[in-house]
């Protein structure tokens, strides 16, 4: 007769388990229910071979009967990582960095990890307090679209820490990092071109401040296809807001109240947007009759109902995935010595806003 192992059974009275929760069913308990040590569990848990088939059937039907649920953070800790990843956004509520949450996540579960979302409200204090949080809890990496410039000193503490981080959809000058952008010079200036060659000169500009590099990015294209176009920039035309609609409805206000208005407004993203055509619309105007508009990045649902808006549209997901992806990397250690730069073009989409036929 096999000899038993002495750290793997205990002794074969099974006491009854009382009646019990999953919520607060113990290691200890499955332990009882299926004659084994809670070392023994351990082991099963964790994927261990030094456990016998037989054994590792009885401690799983165990777990099943009770439902208990394995604390990923204790067994994250026995193996020094907690398999947890942050992706820090400054606004959720933006369809644009929706579906990049929703890819990174998507990568992330694939390769185990659970992913923290994190929504900043574009205010530096929240982020700040949100990246101490994430190194006290030890997550192993972050995917974040910083707030602005000023982000940079967050992000200092992250790589003080030891905590890998990706960009996404912004840079910070003095911040050397793997990162994935949008053209967005390109894409500002494909946008406005598309203006002029329908005949506008007076085109108005509603962006967020310039400590934002796709801010910075996409005025640098607005002023590049001014200039090509023998256009002389007028500063009164470009009006800074909020990235919000409440920001794009105070912006177009601002813009119509000039003498000599705008004929066209292109707008930094889409929730800019609504906000600029609620003011139209709120000054007895049409869009694209009495102003024209296009914008970065587009509305899949809302142009799904009603083709609209003339949009830079933006592969959000492809942002969130190869952000991911670039983060695995070099927390396995896999990634290259100098950092990657990823710039994934636009697809400029023509609608009724514009007023191209």
């Amino acid at each position: 007769m096999p000899k038993q192992n002495q750290y793997e059974f205990w002794p074969k009275i099974v006491l009854p388990i009382p009646n019990m929760s999953p919520s607060n069913t113990t290691i200890r308990d499955v332990a009882r229910l299926s004659g084994v040590s809670p070392m023994t569990v351990s082991r099963v848990i964790n994927d261990s071979e030094r456990v016998s088939p037989e054994t590792r059937r009885r401690v799983e039907e165990a777990i099943s009967e009770l439902g208990y649920v394995p604390s990923r953070l204790a067994r994250g800790l026995s193996r020094q990582r907690t398999g947890t990843l942050a992706v820090i956004v400054p606004d959720v509520a933006n369809p644009f960095f929706t579906a990049v949450v929703r890819a990174a996540e998507e990568v992330a579960r694939r390769a185990d990890y659970q992913v923290i979302l994190c929504d900043t409200r574009a205010d530096l204090n929240v982020e700040r307090d949100v990246i101490d949080e994430l190194i006290a809890h030890r997550a192993e990496g972050v995917v974040i679209a910083p707030v602005s410039d000023r982000s940079a000193a967050q992000l200092r503490r992250l790589a003080e820490f030891g905590v890998p981080f990706v960009l996404i959809d912004r840079t910070i000058p003095e911040i050397d990092c793997d990162v994935v952008l949008g053209d967005s010079t390109g894409g500002a200036r494909q946008l406005v071109e598309h203006l002029i060659s329908l005949g506008h000169r007076r085109i108005g500009f509603i962006v967020e401040s310039d400590d934002v590099s796709t801010a910075r990015d996409r005025r640098r294209g607005y002023e590049a296809a001014l200039s090509a176009a023998g256009i002389a920039l007028d500063p009164a035309l470009v009006a800074h807001a909020a990235p919000d609609p409440s920001g794009g409805s105070a912006g177009m206000r601002r813009l119509l109240e000039l003498e000599d208005r705008p004929t066209a407004v292109f707008t930094v993203n889409n929730l800019v947007a609504l906000g600029a055509i609620e003011a139209v619309r709120a000054a007895g105007l049409e869009v694209p009759d009495d102003v024209a508009l296009v914008c970065f990045d587009d509305i899949e649902y809302a142009s799904r109902l009603y083709p609209f808006l003339t949009a830079m549209e933006q592969p959000a997901q492809t942002f969130g995935t190869l952000g991911t992806q670039l983060l695995l990397e070099r927390i396995e250690g896999r990634g290259p010595e100098r950092r990657h730069e990823v710039v994934l073009p636009g697809e400029f989409i023509v609608r009724k806003s514009c007023g191209a036929k």
